[in-house]
This record gives structure tokens, C-alpha cells and sequence, in this order.
């Protein structure tokens, strides 16, 4: 519950021709994790089915894209599960490529046509600057023997001066069409010298030429009509296509999905790789179990396998622990919280996992600072109401509102009215100071909660030396109890205290002891750099403890918020208009100071939690499985 399951590291001897059996058997019972490892290469110097994973992957790539056109069910049947030689798989890919090849040639036409409809509508484009000359423009093409010929735009409050100047070199100036602030001209005139001194005209005039596509080769409006006859037969062939397409998915699909799971019970020998090596007819796979499973592992390998084979279990080594992967068993409540722990990283194996205090620590925190009846009754009625969308996080929604909902009894709060129901603890603004000194108290809880932890995983780790003098070590933590058993009595009788003062002193100096023996540096730098690790340390603890006052400040600012509401609806003369102000600030109070709550949980979770005791560097338990689409 608080750990990943023990492990245990083991190597399977079978026959060569079996491995693809063997590997199909681990996958249905998904619990083997590969070990890749290049460990007995020596011995074992071959590993098995290279050509089996080359047309493994072809076939794989070309489902995949042959699924693009023809989607597939997410679930696959499998059918009878049984294992799949190299001559299968070829077959199967082999089929896979004719297929691939017809749903190409399909789309390679759908893309032929899309590209022909872009070119009609940029042709349609281009035609609309020649719309108002009812002449054949294939005349305003290419060069004329004796006329000087230009069409194109310029700016409308150019033309008169560019026909001035265009009238001195006997050049004529005709306007055709006027749209916006441009104006569509035609220029003519004769070919001779003065075609040279045209071109810087029309470059002060900002003229910008529009060229005729040879597409365009009859009058506007006959080649309009072309396109559009031309647009229709391009929609009629892309929807031939296209039912030609859903005819090909209806007639291959049963057949796509038939190989679908031909590649599903190829995977898992695909998957060893490394971790699969043969010696001739001798193979081994190695890897990782979990201990509980051993047994039933082997006893479904001696039923499906037809020759002898030989199963090898040891205990991870203390040089490969960082190695093992942690197997953390999904339960349906934890889920959403182990999510949320995976976003922070995986425990190491041995290490405490982290979910179920995770999950307990904050509820609790959200409940303290979004106490409300009301409120937390809301949030789990939304919680049910969207199950479908929330799918695995509904457990979590449900969680935190049911905890908002009994801190709301506690506070005595619905809906920020305290006046409904008696308090069973205390309303918040009754008593800040209380509720600060409240709060403060979990984060001493909480922390010494999370150094014993850390504690335990170093060692568990084997690293000895950082569990006792570490900064989250046993001397952190005496050092820690010290000051805070000696400001309790400072607060309570005006003196710190013989014992803790002693206490905290020892501490202190066995501490900065550990800091100058671990740092490797001169003797000032060294002095220096174990003076400011020791002082981060204590800091550390002290600026994480006060960090907890947020837990009671939410919780006094979730009251505030609710009365500053209510000091507007009584700003409202109209019963509706106070009634709709109740409604609304609720709900301004559920979305922004449970959005706000949920991230300061977190933090605190985060931050002051994890990061004392938690590596996150992990490896998660991935088994070899059979990829059937089916929720696990």
C-alpha cells in the first residue's frame, strides 16, 4: 500500500523455436517487465527475430496508415490468441501493402483534385480583375507587331496625372473598372523608342500589372461559366471517391481488423529485443517480476509451453535498485491522486509511494480552506454530473467536495451563511489567530511525517551517512523537535529552554560537522560552503512550516469572500437582483477560489512534501501486454 510490490529479477531458459510462445504467454499475464540489459551477450551473443521485428514494424507502419482512411474500432477482438509465426506476419504485411497501395491511389486522386479545385478558385480570382472587358482576353496576351499593350492597377487618385504624362508619349489610357481606392486600366500605344521611358512612368505612378493566366483565353464571362462546369465535375469525381473509399472500408474492414490482431500477438516478442537472446537452440529472457506472481508465472509457462524450460528468480542487487521498476497496483480511489503524484515523477523501487498520503494530506488541506456545506455539496453533485468527462478523476472531484462539505459542518458554514447550522468546531473569523496556530501545527505534523519517510528511504537505499546527518536526516529532524519544542515553551512560559536549547545546539554542531567532512574544497571554502547548506537547513524547516499559514489563511479568506458577497446583496434594493448576487458570487467563489485552493494544495503538496523525501526518477512498471484497446 505504501511501496511498490517487491521484485525480483529473473531469467527464463527456453528453446529458440518457443521464444515467440513463451513471449505471447508473459504478455496475457502482463506482469514482465523487460530487462535490456546487454548482461549475457557473451553466452547468448544473437538476438533472435530481426527479420520477425523488420516485418513487424513495415506492417505496423502501413496499418497505420491505412487507418487514416479506414478507422478502426478501439477495441480489438482477438479472437483465439495464439502465436504468430514470421510466415504469418509476412503474409500479413505482405496484404497490408496491397491495401496501403489501393487507399493511396485513392487519396493521391482526392489530393489531384483538391489541387485542380485551389487552381479553378485562384483562376476565379484572377478573373475578377478582368470581369467588366467584354473582350476575348487571349487578344491582351503576348506581344502585338505594332501596339504597345499593358493592363493592370493603380491607384484611383493617380490616373489623371499618369494619363497626362502617358498622352506626351502618345500612349492612351482606358479605365475598365474602379474597386476601392484602385483603379483597372488598360494602356496603349505604339511600339518604338518611347517604350523605354513608359516603364519609369508607371513606377512613379505605382501602376502594378496584372497578368492574364493562359487559362483565361476566351471572354470573362464564357470563362467563368468553363470553371464553374469545371468546379461541378471535380465535386462529382471527389464524391465518386469518397464512396468509392467507404466502399473499400466497409468490404476491407473485417480483414483490417484480422490483422490488426495478427500485430497485436506479434507485439510482445517484438518487445524483448535485447532482452531476448539465443546460443543456437538455447534462448533466455530476462527481466522483472513481481515476487506474488512468480508462482503463477511459472506454472503458466509449464502448461503453454511443449518443451522443457528453466525460471530463475533473485532479489534485485543494491547496485541495480535504481534499475528495478516500481509496480504501484492501480486502485480505482487512488487513481486520479496517483495521476497527479506521476506529474512530480515515479518512486524509485523500495521507496514509500507516496500516493495514499498524497491523497489523504490533500483532501484534508482542501477541505480546511474551502470549508463550505453548500460549496462542497455543489462540487460533488458537479462531480457526478460529469463522470462521464471526468472518467477517472470523478473519485477525485467527489473527494475533495465531500471533504469541503464536512469542514463546512465544522465551520458551521452553507453557502457563507453561518447563521443556518451551529458550528460543530469553530467558524474561521471567529478566531484567526486560533486557526493560524491550527495550521501551523499540521505543517509541524507534516513535515515530521515527511523527514521519517525520507529517513526511511535513504534507508532503505543503503545510504546511511544522508538518513542520519542529512538535511532530512534524524539530526535535521532532532534539530527541528528542538526549536519547536523550545518556541512552544517560549510562547507559553517566556523561556526557550535548557533541554531543547541543548538539544538544538548538539544538533546544530553535529550537523554542521556532517557539512564540513561531506564537502570536498579548500579549507575557507569549505568552512563557507558547510556555514550556508547548515543555515539552508534550518531556514528550510522555518520557511517551510510558515508556508502551512496559508492553510488557515484560504480558510479565513473563503469566509471573507462569502461576506464581502453578501455585503453586495444587501446593495441590492430588488429581491430578484439579490438573489441572482447570492447565486452568482457563490459561483465566482466555487470557480476562482477552488481553482485557487486546488493549486495551493498542491504547492504545498509539491514544495514542502515531495521534494524532501521523494526522488521522482523512478522507473514505471510497463509488462510486456496484449494491446487489445481494453481498459486495464
Amino acid at each position: 500500500m505504501f511501496s511498490p510490490l517487491p521484485m525480483r529479477h529473473v531469467m527464463l531458459q527456453v528453446m529458440t523455436d518457443e521464444l515467440p510462445q513463451a513471449s505471447l504467454a508473459l504478455a496475457e499475464m502482463a506482469v514482465f517487465s523487460p530487462d535490456h540489459r546487454l548482461v549475457h551477450e557473451e553466452s547468448f551473443p544473437i538476438i533472435p527475430g530481426e527479420r520477425f521485428r523488420a516485418l513487424y514494424h513495415q506492417a505496423r507502419s502501413r496499418l497505420e496508415k491505412i487507418e487514416h482512411h479506414i478507422p478502426l474500432p478501439e477495441q480489438v477482438d482477438l479472437g483465439q490468441v495464439h502465436v504468430i509465426t514470421e510466415q504469418d506476419l509476412g503474409t500479413t504485411n505482405e496484404w497490408l501493402g496491397g491495401v496501403w497501395e489501393r487507399c493511396s491511389t485513392m487519396e493521391e486522386t482526392l489530393r489531384d483534385l483538391q489541387e485542380e479545385e485551389q487552381m479553378i478558385h485562384q483562376l476565379g480570382q484572377a478573373l475578377e480583375n478582368f470581369s467588366h472587358l467584354n473582350i476575348d482576353l487571349s487578344l491582351l496576351r503576348g506581344e502585338r507587331l505594332f501596339l504597345d499593350l499593358h493592363i493592370g492597377m493603380v491607384s484611383r487618385a493617380n490616373v489623371s496625372q499618369l494619363r497626362d504624362a502617358l498622352s506626351l508619349a502618345d500612349y492612351l489610357l482606358f479605365v475598365y473598372m474602379e474597386h476601392e481606392d484602385n483603379a483597372h486600366v488598360v494602356i496603349v500605344g505604339p511600339r518604338g523608342k518611347r517604350e523605354e521611358e513608359l516603364g519609369s512612368v508607371l513606377d512613379t505612378a505605382g501602376f502594378r500589372p496584372l497578368p492574364i493566366p493562359p487559362e483565361l483565353h476566351d471572354e470573362p464571362e464564357k470563362v467563368r461559366k468553363e470553371l464553374d462546369s469545371r468546379l461541378q465535375l471535380i465535386e462529382k469525381e471527389r464524391k465518386w471517391q469518397i464512396e468509392g473509399m467507404k466502399a473499400c472500408a466497409e468490404e476491407l474492414r473485417d480483414d483490417l481488423q484480422v490483422a490488426r490482431g495478427t500485430l497485436v500477438m506479434a507485439e510482445p516478442f517484438v518487445q524483448l529485443d535485447t532482452a531476448a537472446r539465443s546460443a543456437g537452440h538455447l534462448s533466455i529472457i530476462s527481466g522483472w517480476i513481481p515476487a506474488r506472481d512468480l508462482a503463477r508465472t511459472e506454472k503458466t509457462l509449464a502448461r503453454v509451453l511443449k518443451s522443457p524450460f528453466r525460471l530463475d528468480a533473485r532479489r534485485p542487487s543494491a547496485e541495480e535498485r535504481s534499475l528495478v521498476p516500481s509496480y504501484l497496483p492501480k486502485r480505482w480511489l487512488m487513481a486520479p491522486f496517483a495521476t497527479l503524484v506521476k506529474q512530480y515523477g515515479i518512486p524509485r523501487y523500495g521507496e514509500v509511494d507516496p500516493t495514499v498520503i498524497f491523497a489523504v494530506t490533500f483532501i484534508a488541506m482542501f477541505g480546511m480552506m474551502f470549508g463550505d456545506i453548500g460549496h462542497g455539496l455543489t462540487i460533488v453533485l458537479a462531480s457526478w454530473l460529469a463522470r462521464r468527462k471526468l472518467k477517472s478523476f470523478t473519485a477525485f472531484v467527489f473527494c475533495i467536495g465531500l471533504s469541503a462539505t464536512l469542514f463546512g459542518i465544522l465551520y458551521g458554514s452553507v453557502f457563507g451563511f453561518e447563521e443556518v447550522i451551529h458550528a460543530v468546531w469553530i467558524p474561521p473569523l471567529s478566531n484567526p489567530l486560533y486557526m493560524l496556530s491550527v495550521a501551523l501545527k499540521w505543517g509541524v505534523a507534516f513535515l515530521l511525517l515527511i523527514t521519517l519517510i525520507s529517513i526511511y528511504n535513504r534507508m532503505v537505499a543503503e545510504d546511511y551517512s544522508k538518513a542520519i546527518f542529512g538535511s532530512n536526516g534524524l539530526v535535521s529532524i532532532l534539530l527541528y523537535l528542538g526549536m519547536i519544542y523550545g518556541l512552544w515553551n517560549y510562547y507559553a512560559n517566556g523561556e526557550f529552554g535548557l533541554a531543547p536549547m541543548l538539544l538544538s545546539i548538539t544538533t546544530l554542531i553535529v550537523l554542521l560537522a556532517y557539512k564540513l567532512i561531506e564537502t570536498e574544497a579548500p579549507t575557507g571554502e569549505r568552512m563557507l560552503v558547510a556555514l550556508i547548506q547548515t543555515f539552508e537547513t534550518v531556514t528550510g524547516y522555518i520557511s517551510n512550516t510558515l508556508s502551512f499559514l496559508r492553510v488557515a489563511a484560504f480558510s479565513l479568506n473563503h469566509v471573507a469572500l462569502a461576506v464581502a458577497v453578501f455585503q453586495l446583496v444587501h446593495m441590492v434594493e430588488s429581491t430578484h437582483g439579490q438573489v441572482l448576487m447570492v447565486i452568482f458570487g457563490n459561483l465566482f467563489i466555487l470557480v476562482l477560489e477552488g481553482a485557487i485552493v486546488t493549486i495551493q494544495a498542491l504547492r504545498l503538496e509539491y514544495y514542502e512534501g515531495f521534494s524532501r523525501f521523494y526522488s521522482g526518477d523512478g522507473i514505471e512498471f510497463k509488462p510486456l501486454r496484449l494491446e487489445t484497446g481494453a481498459k486495464t
